[in-house]
């Protein structure tokens, strides 16, 4: 059954130059953007149960744009004014440049990796005397953790927001020739909402090995995990997909 209608569960790009748009052109395909999940950020009065000092740390890690968000936010309403001279370690170059939106950049001393936290290990060891700072949601991987314990860095992770499902009441999956998942939370809110989802001949894709995982798990069938070598995002993985199951022309 060739592929007409695609459902990804992610806001709709903020710009019309979107890849997913061009996959859409080229194979003939309506694309709907859905978030299956949210982000709410946890109160000043929540994060102080955590027992979070913001003066106790020198330095920060940022693994997401949430993160960035709610790690300024609640500093804010918790009258912390931020030192010039902290320390922040981001997972990617897109998430250091996000910071401009909140500093001036640069001012800062911002070190950003390329596929994670990892690719600054050695930015790690130099400041192995300062504290760190893991603002992040209250359901993380503990991929960061481990590699942060392993690596005997001095670190506090607390939950700065929270993911949760959206409410789909209303909003149904039968038009929909394929779904696309990017999160194991993704995954979850898909049996939250429909406990009575059957994937008959609806194509899955999935982007990360857990999501892909969570998929597999909740009895789903992947039949797109992505990236893949010649794909790293899923736009590109989606183009290559529809290739083979619809043919080039779409047609």
């Amino acid at each position: 059954m060739k592929i007409r209608s695609v459902l990804i569960s992610q806001p709709k790009p903020e710009t019309e130059k979107s890849p997913y748009y061009d996959v859409a052109k080229t194979h003939k395909v309506s694309l709907e953007f859905k978030p299956f999940i949210q982000v709410v950020g946890v109160t000043a009065a929540e994060l102080r149960k955590q027992k979070v000092d913001f003066t106790e740390y020198a330095c920060v890690i940022m693994t997401s744009k949430s993160s960035v968000d709610h790690y300024f936010r609640l500093a804010q309403e918790m009258r912390f004014v931020i030192p010039e001279g902290i320390k922040y370690f981001c997972a990617s170059e897109t998430i250091a440049l996000y910071m401009q939106k909140y500093i001036v950049y640069r001012k800062r001393k911002i070190f950003h990796g390329t596929n994670g936290v990892e690719d600054l290990v050695d930015y790690f060891k130099k400041n192995k005397s300062e504290k760190f700072l893991f603002p992040c949601s209250d359901k993380h991987s503990d991929k960061i953790t481990d590699f942060l314990t392993k690596s005997k860095i001095s670190f506090t992770k607390a939950s700065f927001y929270k993911t949760v499902a959206t409410d789909m009441l209303g909003f149904s999956l039968l038009d929909f020739d394929m779904i696309v998942f990017f999160s194991p939370n993704g995954v979850e809110s898909l049996t939250t909402n429909y406990p009575d989802f059957k994937q008959g001949n609806t194509h899955i894709g999935t982007f990360g090995e857990g999501t892909a995982l969570a998929a597999e798990s909740a009895g789903l069938t992947v039949q797109l995990k992505a990236p893949m070598p010649k794909s790293p995002s899923m736009a590109m993985a989606l183009d290559f997909y529809l290739k083979q199951v619809n043919g080039k022309s779409g047609k």
